[in-house]
């Protein structure tokens, strides 16, 4: 459900100027295939009343796959990032935007960004549970962090996160359309942004987050991702 989710790592040459931040390199299209039915189908997993036989078979074929992919992965799981990075690490994927599309763990969301103020929508689905029926508040943090950032990356001006602060009003639903609206200010390298969620036109929760804006001239160079063989 995301958008904008496209990324780059910075290559020698590149323009920090560009619009845009990105920092790593673009996901696979399988995993970006693979994170929604792995959300959906851990949620499917949690909502059975008894144990089935599709699960069984599930799992037979994850060990399989774990066990093949395993072999195509480096030995070192650090990513390869900066001038110390060698070819024995992995691939570090961009984190700038959109990261539940190709990443489970993660909430997918829509955005549209227009200038200082961003808005979507997002539904979390069931392996976000918290209490019944509504998501854990760990995820609502979770998600507020990766829409906020996804806006500051948009706008070309992001940086380390120095606060968070998420205040819960009413419980969120899952499984429902949500909407969220972000609105932010820059003054002084120190970004701002103040965002809410809302269920029609009930707030559920807010969240204030604060950031230092980064140089882009300064980061460190991302690995591109190896040539096949």
């Amino acid at each position: 459900m995301s958008q904008g989710g496209r990324g780059a790592g910075r290559a020698p040459g590149d323009d920090p100027a560009a619009e845009g931040w990105r920092f790593g390199v673009e996901p696979l299209a399988q995993a970006r295939a693979l994170a929604p039915r792995l959300r959906e189908v851990a949620g499917l997993v949690l909502a059975l009343e008894e144990e089935d036989p599709a699960v069984d078979w599930l799992l037979a074929q994850l060990r399989d796959a774990e066990r093949r992919l395993a072999d195509r992965l480096p030995a070192d799981r650090r990513p390869r990032v900066g001038p110390g990075a060698g070819d024995a690490r992995r691939v570090y994927l961009d984190h700038s935007r959109a990261i539940g599309s190709y990443n489970p763990c993660f909430p997918e969301y829509r955005i549209e960004v227009h200038g200082p103020r961003a808005s979507g929508t997002v539904a979390f689905p069931l392996a976000f549970e918290g209490p019944p029926g509504v998501v854990h508040g760990g995820f609502l943090a979770l998600f507020f962090d990766c829409v906020i950032q996804h806006h500051n990356c948009d706008l070309g001006v992001a940086g380390k996160t120095t606060s968070l602060t998420v205040d819960y009003h009413r419980p969120a639903p899952l499984l429902e359309t949500l909407r969220f609206e972000v609105d932010r200010s820059l003054e002084a390298r120190r970004i701002t942004s103040r965002a809410r969620l809302l269920l029609g036109d009930t707030e559920l929760c807010t969240a204030t987050v604060a950031a230092v804006a980064g140089d882009r001239s300064g980061l460190p160079e991302v690995s591109p991702r190896r040539s096949p063989g």
